[in-house]
């Protein structure tokens, strides 16, 4: 805009007219905005609420439910389901995060739609839409995961389509609203890992981790249980399904606060559960792993904090998905 004001002068041209600033300034603030891409809260008023004052009383209302159990988290574990069905087991886990020492926050998700094979997806966008302000991406340490070579980028659209990532967006937006201009996100999709796959991720995320000032957030829901799932594992021993489920979750569950990732697999290869972000899980894992092996001074403690099913089943024709949410913190 002021390149052309100057040619303007040299051509000879006194004083500018409000039309001949008009003209070159406006063209130069579209330039601006086109190249600012905003992935947008595509789930807003189907799986959640889209009008701002009854999300924030809903949230409001889960977490002041909710008590900081296990804090304040290095990292969180939420569920994805809609709101109705997920939003207060989810409100546990981010009762138990400090706002003021957080300027990061890595969320990580299961890609439910778009195959990534054993890779990982970065975001394109710029910001991400939620119905309280847009979540500014970090496009500097995106630039830096992406020269590791191994993470591929994420079409807008692909991103839009999937939920695990966009889920966790309204509750980070709602606890960090005081600090709403002083942090920014890294999105990651992650895709179906092999354990060695989840080894490399952990460890290229590791050194963020011990970043003082960044925080994770794992997305994942727990056992979806039914026909309509493929899955019908049951142990008669534990009492009608529902708590067969519950048992089966608190396996898997245990098996995650030894912070071993071996334990994880092992469980995961012995029970096929069906713990859709089991790889976001695994990359969370390897990283505290990671830590602990190069000595870092860190130790962390990783406790679950809410478990909750969208129905109990009783009959093979029932079904259900369960939600849990844990916290980690350093010792």
């Amino acid at each position: 805009f002021f390149v052309r004001l100057k040619l303007r002068r040299a051509e000879g041209v006194g004083t500018l007219s409000r039309t001949d600033i008009l003209s070159s300034f406006f063209p130069s603030v579209i330039c601006i905005i086109l190249v600012m891409k905003i992935r947008r809260a595509s789930h807003s008023n189907s799986w959640y609420t889209g009008d701002v004052r009854e999300l924030d009383s809903q949230l409001s209302t889960w977490l002041d439910n909710a008590s900081f159990a296990h804090g304040p988290a290095k990292a969180i574990i939420s569920p994805h389901a809609g709101y109705s069905y997920s939003g207060p087991c989810a409100a546990h886990a981010f009762k138990n995060i400090n706002p003021e020492t957080v300027d990061r926050i890595f969320i990580l998700g299961p890609s439910h739609h778009l195959y990534l094979n054993n890779s990982c997806a970065l975001t394109v966008a710029d910001y991400l839409e939620t119905p309280f302000y847009n979540l500014k991406v970090d496009s500097e340490i995106c630039k830096i995961l992406k020269k590791s070579g191994e993470f591929v980028d994420l079409k807008l659209s692909d991103d839009e389509n999937e939920h695990s990532l966009e889920m966790q967006m309204p509750y980070v937006a709602k606890v960090m609203e005081n600090r709403a201009e002083a942090f920014t996100v890294v999105p990651i999709l992650v895709g179906s890992l092999s354990f060695e796959r989840e080894r490399v991720y952990g460890e290229i995320l590791a050194p963020y981790l011990q970043d003082p000032r960044t925080l994770f957030v794992i997305s994942s829901d727990f056992c979806h249980w039914g026909n309509r799932f493929r899955y019908t594992y049951y142990d008669e021993k534990h009492g009608e399904i529902w708590q067969s489920i519950k048992n089966l979750d608190k396996m898997g569950m245990d098996s995650i606060e030894t912070m071993n990732p071996h334990a994880f697999d092992a469980y995961m290869k012995n029970y096929r559960n069906t713990i859709c972000g089991c790889h976001p899980i695994g990359v969370l894992l390897h990283a505290i792993d990671t830590l602990h092996n190069t000595q870092q001074g860190l130790s962390f403690s990783l406790k679950f904090v809410q478990y909750a099913q969208s129905n109990k089943c009783h009959s093979e024709r029932d079904s259900s998905v369960s939600y849990a949410s844990a916290s980690v913190v350093t010792n």
